[in-house]
This record gives structure tokens, C-alpha cells and sequence, in this order.
């Protein structure tokens, strides 16, 4: 679409128009603009608040293609589904379930200039190809979903996410847009730095959920929390999560509610695919009312009427536990999150998610093909010599960046820096590695701070990720010990 000049926007009109939109919600129309005026934009704003309008709209009102880079492809597929059906223009989703026909036929159209909104998986982008057509393409805007990703202070970091930051620059650094559903002030300052976003602007909106009230029931064995969680969703207004540790636990509780005559199902990174996809179905269509699963089960589900998000393990962090109890009640009526805990929880998380030392062997063994190679080597050359898997490999080499042992190259290829012995950068990757456990281990102290507060938990939250929030709430644990009543939610 041919942009008018931009300060002269109406961006609501432009909504009504092009997305049948009676009126824009909180936070969009400021984001819209500053991407319009060619900054870089950071929008935290809960799953469900429009986040994929600002892009869409965005990229409607500015000349040239849109890049819009999903981790999921079932996300991938939704919002490109919901771009047609808007009729705002063509789009194209490029990822691995395509034939290699279909994906070379995709890559032309974005080359030819026929694509408004493209759809990328991260790893996608590490291939030189793509990068090139991309660049023919004429990309205007770059909108990054699930942008906490890239963050190892926060939740559910991929390596993937820390080659955007090149593509970024390779692209000529077109106006940027970094979109996820929580992120606390430690996770938006590792997003802006590892995209290396210029100036941008931080848009913060929504974090309070009144609907939700927060609780949480503390035990002293594990028979009698488990017996507690069972009681509970017995008799609980479903449907509902269950959120665990382990796959045997999501197993186990799944099976024990079985008994207990409440239909339920398990969710977790063990299963194929395909089951995985079976069994999220289920649940988001209402056939089976609880589903009990690891954090495998997140991103991209979205289903309204969710009564209660518990948790029979504590999670590994308060970013990560906020945006899983977040998918209760975003419908607007009342849900309930309660964290089932017992202080040896920490200890058993920390044991978790402690991480294990560096592989020595497999950064020597990239290292040393880097090291005897007169030019930069593509991935695919390294995953051929040291016979490492896809994502091990990328690992490795996200290792060797961190430390200043190698750099990937614009066109995708990764060289070594010369200089430095092998054993020099083994050290100094055991050495990082020991300040991520650190980090890790400063995650879980401020969930631990959050089970074991005895104030309003909703202020503790809410202040945690930035927000000015004075309770008490009346809608929590800590408040009903109080004596304070909860306000009626609307």
C-alpha cells in the first residue's frame, strides 16, 4: 500500500478501514505510530491485548514487506490465516513443513516484491538464500513475536533468536517492533541489547489480571500436596492447566485424576508432534476439560474461558510463572491461579535447571574445524565435519559468540577469531557458563520471594515486572488472611 505522509495518519481510521476495527485498544495506536516514524519499538502487552494488529497494521501503512518472525508454526499459521481473512494482502509463510517446491516458490514471490507479510521461523533465518530474497523484498518493518525468547534472564530462551540482531542489520535495520506477553525490567533490557535496537520505545501495558485471584497453599510432604491438587481440581470450574516439572509428573497426576473420575490428558516435549497436536486440540476445543503438562504446553494457546491455572511444581522462574497463569480467565470472568508449594520445591528446581558444564568436546571439535579452514564455514559444512545435530551445533557457536571466539558473518557463515588457543576459549565458555547458573539461580530466588511473600502478592508481581502497583488487591491469599474483601470483577 502506498503511504500517505505519516504524520498525517489517522491510524484508527486506518483500522476501521482496513481491519473492520470499531476502535484500537490500549497501547496500540502509540505503537503503531512510533513504528511509522521509523523507531524501534519495544511492546510488552499481555497474549489476547492485539499485539499482531500493530504489525499488521503497521506494515499495511508502510511501503514494502513485512518480516514477521514466529517461533511456532502453529503461530505462524494463525496469524497469517487471520491476515487473509482480513483480505490486508498476500502473505507467505515460509517453514519446514514446505516442499522444497513450495519453499523455493515462496522465496520467489517475496523476491518479485508480490509478499506484504512474510512469516519466518528464526532458524530460517540463518540461511544465506533466505537473506538475499529477503533483501530484494524491500523489508520496511521487522516485527520479532515472542521476543522474550532471545533473553536468558527470562523464560523459554532459544539460541535461534540470537542471529536476528544480524538480520536486523543485514536488512539495513528497518523500523523494529519486539512483541511477547511478560517481560520483566532484566528480560527488556536483554531484548533491546541482543537485538540491538536503537532508541526504541518501551511500551508497557496491561500487566494486572484483577479476574485472576492469586494463591498460594504451602505443604510439607508430597503425598499431601498431591492429595491437595487432586481435591482441587475435583471439584474446581473447569476447564483448566495443570503445570508440572517433569514428564512423569504430568503423567502421573493425569492418570491419578483418571482415577478420580475427572477426564484429563498429558502435554509434554516426549510426545511427537503429532500427539502433541492431538492432545492440545482436545483441550482447546473442549473435549477433554484439564490437561496436565510441562511448560512444553505455552506459547500460541489462547483458549478464553480457562477457569484455573495450577501449579503442582513451582516453576524456574516469576516471568515464566506469570505468563503461564496468565492464560486463565481472558475471557473477563473470574479464574483462580494457585501455586501448590513446599519449600524443598527450590531445591528440586534448582537441581533442574541447574545446567550442566560445558561440552568441551563438541566447542573444541566446531573450534578446530573453524581453525583449519582458510575461509568462514556455513552451518551446514559444520554440522557435516563434527557430525553435530542442528540445534547442539547452534549451541556451540551461540558459546563461541558469547565469548568473543567466533562471529557469524552477514551472509550467515561463522569465522574464528584468530589469536586465541583452544584451551582459552574453553575456559572462558566454562566461565560464562558458571554466570548463566548464576543467573538461573537468581530466577528462582525471586519465585521462592513470591511463594513465600506475606504481603499482597499481586503488588509483589506486579512491582517485580515494573509496575507501580500499591496493593492490597483484596483478590489474593495474603489480602483474604487480611480480612480484605475482593473487588467485583466486571
Amino acid at each position: 500500500m502506498n503511504s500517505p505522509h505519516r504524520d498525517t495518519i489517522d491510524i484508527a481510521q486506518a483500522a476501521k478501514k482496513l481491519l473492520k476495527f470499531p476502535s484500537l485498544r490500549p497501547g496500540q495506536e502509540e505503537a503503531i505510530r512510533s513504528l511509522l516514524e521509523g523507531r524501534d519499538t519495544l511492546l510488552v502487552q499481555p497474549t489476547g491485548s492485539g499485539k499482531s494488529a500493530v504489525y499488521q497494521l503497521a506494515g499495511a501503512l508502510l511501503d514494502g514487506s513485512t518480516l514477521v518472525v514466529s517461533p511456532l508454526i502453529a503461530l505462524q499459521k494463525d496469524q497469517a490465516d487471520a491476515i487473509q481473512a482480513s483480505r490486508l494482502d498476500e502473505t507467505a509463510v515460509v517453514n519446514s513443513t514446505l516442499s522444497a517446491a513450495d519453499f523455493r516458490n515462496a522465496l520467489e514471490r517475496i523476491q518479485d516484491g508480490k509478499v506484504e507479510y512474510i512469516f519466518l521461523a528464526p532458524e530460517q533465518l540463518s540461511k544465506d538464500e533466505t537473506i538475499e530474497r529477503l533483501r530484494s523484498a524491500r523489508v520496511s518493518l521487522v516485527a520479532i513475536d515472542e521476543a522474550h525468547c532471545i533473553s536468558q534472564w527470562g523464560h523459554d530462551f532459544r539460541p535461534d533468536y540470537l542471529g536476528l540482531a544480524r538480520v536486523i542489520e543485514s536488512l539495513g535495520h528497518p523500523p523494529t517492533l519486539a512483541m511477547t506477553a511478560t517481560a520483566s525490567n532484566e528480560v527488556r533490557s536483554e531484548i533491546i541489547a541482543r537485538l540491538g535496537l536503537r532508541n526504541p520505545r518501551v511500551l508497557v501495558h496491561g500487566f494486572d489480571r484483577p479476574n485472576i485471584s492469586l494463591r498460594v497453599d504451602t505443604f510439607s510432604s508430597k503425598n499431601e500436596k498431591r492429595d491437595a491438587v487432586l481435591r482441587r481440581v475435583e471439584f474446581a470450574d473447569k476447564p483448566g492447566i495443570i503445570y508440572v516439572a517433569t514428564h512423569r509428573n504430568a503423567e502421573t497426576i493425569a492418570a491419578d485424576l483418571q482415577a478420580c473420575g475427572v477426564d484429563a490428558v498429558f502435554y509434554h516435549g516426549g510426545l511427537k508432534p503429532k500427539q502433541r497436536e492431538e492432545i492440545q486440540n482436545r483441550f482447546m476445543n473442549g473435549d477433554v476439560p484439564v490437561i496436565v503438562a510441562t511448560n512444553a504446553f505455552g506459547m500460541g494457546v489462547d483458549k478464553p474461558d480457562i477457569r484455573f491455572v495450577y501449579h503442582a511444581d513451582v516453576s524456574d522462574s516469576l516471568d515464566g510463572y506469570y505468563q503461564e497463569i496468565g492464560r486463565a480467565g481472558r475471557d473477563g470472568q473470574p479464574a483462580e491461579a494457585v501455586l501448590f508449594y513446599r519449600p524443598q520445591d527450590i531445591n528440586a528446581q534448582q537441581y533442574k535447571t541447574g545446567g550442566g558444564n560445558v561440552d568441551t568436546q563438541a566447542l573444541e571439535s566446531v573450534a578446530n574445524v573453524l581453525s583449519h579452514k582458510r575461509r568462514p564455514a556455513s552451518r551446514d559444512d559444520l554440522a557435516r565435519e563434527t557430525s553435530l545435530t542442528g540445534r547442539k551445533l547452534s549451541n556451540i557457536v551461540h558459546k563461541l559468540e558469547e565469548v568473543g571466539a567466533a562471529k557469524q558473518l552477514d551472509s550467515g557463515k561463522i569465522q574464528l577469531a584468530r589469536g586465541r588457543s583452544l584451551t582459552d576459549i574453553a575456559e572462558a565458555a566454562a566461565s560464562q557458563q558458571q554466570l548463566q547458573k548464576d543467573l538461573r539461580k537468581r530466577r528462582l530466588e525471586s519465585m521462592q520471594g513470591y511463594a513465600e511473600c506475606r504481603t499482597c502478592r499481586r503488588e509483589y508481581i506486579l512491582r517485580y515486572f515494573g509496575d507501580d502497583y500499591s496493593g492490597p488487591c483484596g483478590n489474593c491469599d495474603r489480602c483474604e488472611i487480611a480480612g480484605i474483601r475482593p473487588a467485583k470483577v466486571a
